[in-house]
């Protein structure tokens, strides 16, 4: 009796997901708790870039119950406590699965993975906060916001999250354009743009934004001005020697700048970004009109020192273009077309991906996080 009121749930969901694909409108999702968490079952976790490789717990759980054998994704979602819901969780993937009802799974998740969903959670860094916990399962062959999901008991944790620019070895750009655009003019204190070595190999690539006409500024390999910046060689393009050098002024005017580094052999690259949304997803432009992304100036904002913008969307493609001859842009990680981005979710993308994938139609608010070259990443906030 129980599988056959499942089953008529899911037929019932079923319909009513394709009645609303033809009104473009946002599916409901229902949800049946039939998820046992297990583990972890409650405990603090203090998280540090030194202890980002190590296990955080090993997460264990009961099967989802659909009524009969499905393929499954399987997300560990976290809440801040003070938060009534979980519209909009941080989120991991735990693993696809093909199982049967009642079977016992389970993953290792290490500090590094649990740290990237409580910041999705909009944790506090540096600060020990409640979370709550939960498992969700999601039909694979059903897109991440219709039909029928499974979910979990929820779990009270306590857990302090770390910034994941500290995992990183990074270059400071000290200058002029400090304290028109969020950070301070040619700072020795670290407040500036900032560039990092996501493979800790001493080649460093990231974007900064210089909003002045005529920028000037150094790399500098520490914080503060202790003789270990470098700059250009009469205009050359090259550092100058070891260290030292003049001021280095890029030529383009205010603007996203985006940099490569080889730190010792003493080269650089650094060249103006044009940071926009385009596809067939934006409604109203389609891959005509590209859509600008803001830099976010607000040091209370969530999103501060990403770029943003609140766009109405239609469940179609879409990619970040870099530069209007559409020599650079960003997306996919798999580099295929026709991934899935999952609300409220930071989703990894990089330089030369493929096409991206709105999950519905609606109005979302767009944040483009590219401070860290080690996770670039986009997320769709429905608004």
């Amino acid at each position: 009796m129980k599988k056959i009121f499942l089953s008529l749930i899911l037929l019932t969901g079923s319909l009513g997901f394709f009645t609303s694909c033809s009104e473009d409108e946002k599916d409901p999702i229902l949800e049946t708790q039939n998820i046992v968490l297990s583990s972890p079952t409650g405990g603090t976790y203090v998280l540090t870039a030194s202890n980002a490789s190590s296990n955080a717990f090993t997460a264990k759980w009961s099967s989802s119950t659909f009524g009969y054998q499905a393929s499954v994704k399987y997300y560990l979602q976290a809440i801040r406590s003070t938060v009534s819901n979980f519209d909009s969780p941080g989120e991991m993937l735990l693993g696809d699965y093909s199982v049967s009802d009642n079977v016992a799974l389970e993953k290792t998740v290490t500090n590094r993975q649990f740290n990237v969903a409580l910041l999705g959670a909009n944790g506090s860094i540096g600060s020990s906060d409640s979370y709550k916990l939960r498992i969700v399962a999601k039909l694979i062959a059903q897109s991440s916001v219709s039909g029928v999901v499974a979910v979990s008991n929820v779990v009270t944790i306590t857990a302090t999250p770390y910034d994941t620019f500290d995992e990183f070895p990074r270059l400071y750009l000290p200058g002029s354009y400090g304290a028109a655009s969020t950070y301070a003019d040619w700072s020795a204190s670290g407040n500036s743009g900032t560039i990092f070595s996501a493979a800790s190999d001493g080649n460093y690539e990231g974007f900064v934004w210089m909003n002045v006409s005529n920028p000037e500024f150094k790399f500098n390999s520490d914080p503060t001005w202790s003789g270990n910046d470098k700059g250009e060689a009469n205009g050359s393009g090259a550092f100058s020697g070891n260290l030292g050098g003049n001021n280095i002024k890029p030529a383009d005017g205010a603007g996203t700048y985006f940099f490569t580094v080889n730190w010792a052999g003493l080269t650089y690259t650094m060249e103006k970004r044009h940071v926009v949304l385009i596809g067939a997803a934006v409604a109203g432009t389609g891959w005509s009109t590209p859509v600008d992304l803001d830099f976010d100036t607000n040091p209370s904002s969530p999103y501060y020192r990403m770029y943003t913008k609140d766009v109405a969307l239609v469940s179609d493609e879409f990619l970040i273009r870099l530069k209007d001859d559409w020599s650079v842009k960003m997306g996919t990680m798999s580099g295929n077309n026709g991934d899935l981005l999952t609300n409220s979710v930071q989703n990894k993308i990089k330089l030369g991906g493929g096409n991206m994938k709105a999950p519905s139609a609606g109005n979302f608010k767009v944040v483009l996080d590219i401070r860290n070259s080690a996770n670039y990443n986009i997320r769709l906030m429905p608004i």
